[in-house]
C-alpha cells in the first residue's frame, strides 16, 4: 500500500478533516492533499508527527509489515528449535543405548571371568609316610602341589595325569580321597 492511500485512511479512520491535519501538523490543506495523492511526501519530522496523530508506528505508516516478518522470524525460530529438539532425542537415544551396550558387556565380561575362576583347578588330598599333600591341575594343565619339595613335585610333574599321580601314591603304600 503506498503512503498517500495509508494517510487518507488513517484520517478517515479518525474522523478527521485535511484542514484539522493540517492545523495540527502546522501545514497547509494543500499539503495534506498533495500527500494524499502522492504528489509530494512529508518529510521526516513530519511523517513522526503524522505517526503520533495516527496513533501508528513509522513502519505501519509507510507500509512495511514488521508484523510479517516478525511472524516470519518466530517461525523460523521455531523450526530451528524443532530440529535442535529432535537432534537432542536422537542423542540421547544413543546415550541411553551406549549405557545399556556397557551395562551388558560388563555383565558378560564379569560371567565369563567368574566361569574362568571357577574352572582353575581339579584335585585331591593323598597321604603318603604320614604327610598329606594337596594335589590339583588347573585349566592349562599346571600341575601343583604346596606341601611338595621341589623335586618331589617335578617328579609328580612327570606323571602328567591325576590320575597317574594318584596311582603313584597307591604303589607306595599311600592313600588318596
Amino acid at each position: 500500500m503506498n503512503l498517500g492511500k495509508k494517510l487518507f485512511e488513517l484520517r478517515k479512520s479518525k474522523h478527521l478533516s485535511q484542514e484539522q491535519v493540517a492545523e495540527r501538523l502546522n501545514v497547509t490543506r494543500q499539503t495534506v492533499s498533495n500527500w494524499e495523492l502522492e504528489e509530494t511526501s512529508p518529510d521526516l519530522h513530519q511523517a513522526k508527527e503524522l505517526a503520533k496523530l495516527f496513533e501508528v508506528s513509522l513502519d505501519e505508516l509507510v507500509g512495511f509489515d514488521s508484523k510479517n516478518i516478525l511472524t516470519q522470524k518466530v517461525s523460523n525460530v521455531e523450526k530451528l528449535a524443532g530440529i535442535i529438539l529432535t537432534i537432542l532425542k536422537v542423542l540421547g537415544i544413543l546415550f541411553i543405548l551406549y549405557l545399556i551396550f556397557m551395562v551388558i558387556a560388563i555383565f558378560c565380561f564379569s560371567s565369563f571371568k567368574t566361569t574362568t575362576t571357577n574352572q582353575v583347578s581339579e584335585g585331591f588330598s593323598c597321604t603318603l609316610e604320614n604327610q598329606t599333600y594337596t594335589i590339583s591341575k588347573d585349566s592349562k594343565n599346571n600341575i601343583s602341589c604346596p606341601e611338595c619339595s621341589d623335586s618331589f613335585l617335578n617328579e609328580l610333574k612327570s606323571l602328567e595325569t591325576l590320575e597317574n599321580i594318584e596311582e603313584y601314591f597307591l604303589n607306595h603304600q599311600g592313600s588318596c580321597n
